[in-house]
C-alpha cells in the first residue's frame, strides 16, 4: 500500500515537472521572438541613421564639386581659355564670388518650310488667271488696287560694346551671414543707394573672413539678371579681382558715398537696365577687365573712377583678372 501511494506521488511530481517544462519551453519561444524583433528594430534605426548621413555627406560633396569647377572655369578664363556654352544648358560661372549668371540659349530659328511642288504653283497661277477673267454675260468688277504694306523698319545700329553699359555702383554691406545651404557662400545684404535693401550672395567664404564682409564699402554690378544661388534670389554681384590662388575685394578711393556711379572716362553712356543674358554682354567684355601693374581697377587701358574721389584698386593684385 505504501509503495502505491510513493508511486502515485512520484507521477503526481513528474506530471508537474513536465507541465513546468513545457510552460518554460512556450516562454523561451516567445521571448527568441521579441528578440528577434528588437534586433530588426535597432538594424532599421542603424540603417536609417547611415542613410540620413550619406545625404548629408552627399551634399557637402555636391558643394565641394561645385567650388570646384568654378575654380577651373576660373583659372581656364586667367590662361586664355575661352568658354562654349552649349545650348539649354546653364553654364557654370566664373566668377569668384559664386554668383552664376543664368543664362538661356537663343532657341534654334525655324526649320525653312518645304517648297511648294512646281506643278501646284502651276495649277494655282492658271486658277488664279481664270478666276481674274470676267465671266461671259456679266461686266467685269473694276480691280481694287492692292494696299501698300508698311515699310519695313530699317536694322538697328550695332550696339556698342564697351563698360558703359554695366551699372558698377558703390554699395556698403550692412548685414552679412554664411548661406544656410552652402559652405562656400556669403549672404549679404547691401545698401547701393536705393530705397530697397539689396541681396547678393557672394563665393568668398574661403578667401574673406566673415568680420571683414560686415560694414565694407566695395563696387557692385547692379545691373545682372537676378538669380537664385542654392535657393537664394541674388540681385548683384561685388566686384573683386583674383588669380587662381587668391582672392581681393576691390576697394574705393576714400570718401565715396553709397550710391556713388563708378565711371569711365573714356566709355561714356547710360547703363542698361537689365543685361540680357542672351547678348552675353558682361562674358564679352570682361577679358578686358583687369587690374594694371599699379593695382588700378582697368578696362581698356581706362582706369575705374569715383569722380572727385579717384580711383578703384586691389589690395595687392596686379595684371589679374576683376569679376
Amino acid at each position: 500500500m505504501l509503495i502505491r501511494v510513493i508511486r502515485m506521488a512520484s507521477e503526481t511530481v513528474l506530471q508537474r515537472l513536465k507541465q513546468k517544462a513545457e510552460l518554460a519551453e512556450k516562454i523561451t519561444v516567445e521571448l527568441n521572438s521579441k528578440i528577434e524583433q528588437l534586433k530588426t528594430a535597432a538594424v532599421q534605426a542603424n540603417s536609417k541613421g547611415d542613410e540620413d548621413q550619406l545625404k548629408k555627406e552627399n551634399a557637402v560633396l555636391k558643394a565641394e564639386i561645385e567650388e570646384i569647377k568654378r575654380q577651373i572655369t576660373l583659372a581656364e578664363i586667367n590662361n586664355g581659355v575661352k568658354q562654349v556654352f552649349l545650348p539649354n544648358h546653364t553654364p557654370t560661372a566664373p566668377l569668384v564670388n559664386g554668383i552664376v549668371n543664368e543664362i538661356k540659349e537663343s532657341s534654334p530659328a525655324p526649320a525653312n518650310k518645304p517648297e511648294v511642288n512646281k506643278n501646284k504653283k502651276q495649277d494655282n497661277t492658271a486658277k488664279q488667271a481664270s478666276n481674274d477673267q470676267p465671266k461671259e454675260g456679266k461686266p467685269a468688277k473694276e480691280s481694287k488696287p492692292k494696299k501698300e504694306g508698311k515699310p519695313k523698319a530699317a536694322p538697328a545700329a550695332d550696339e556698342k560694346m564697351d563698360i558703359s553699359r554695366l551699372d558698377l555702383r558703390i554699395g556698403k554691406i550692412i548685414n552679412v551671414k554664411k548661406h544656410p545651404d552652402a559652405d562656400s557662400l556669403y549672404v549679404e545684404d547691401v545698401d547701393v543707394g536705393e530705397e530697397k535693401i539689396r541681396t547678393v550672395v557672394s563665393g568668398l567664404v574661403k578667401h574673406i573672413p566673415l568680420d571683414q564682409m560686415q560694414n565694407r564699402v566695395a563696387v557692385f554690378m547692379c545691373n545682372l539678371k537676378p538669380v537664385k544661388m542654392r535657393g537664394i534670389l541674388s540681385e548683384g554681384m561685388i566686384m573683386c579681382a583674383s588669380t587662381p590662388e587668391k582672392v581681393e575685394i576691390l576697394v574705393p578711393p576714400t570718401g565715396v558715398v553709397v550710391g556713388e556711379k563708378v565711371t569711365f572716362k573714356d566709355f561714356q553712356g547710360v547703363p542698361d537696365t537689365q543685361l540680357n543674358p542672351k547678348k552675353k554682354i558682361w562674358e564679352t567684355l570682361k577679358p578686358d577687365v583687369r587690374t594694371n601693374n599699379q593695382c588700378v581697377a582697368m578696362f581698356r587701358g581706362c582706369p575705374f573712377t569715383v569722380e572727385g574721389k579717384g580711383e578703384v584698386k586691389a589690395p595687392t593684385l596686379a595684371d589679374a583678372q576683376i569679376s
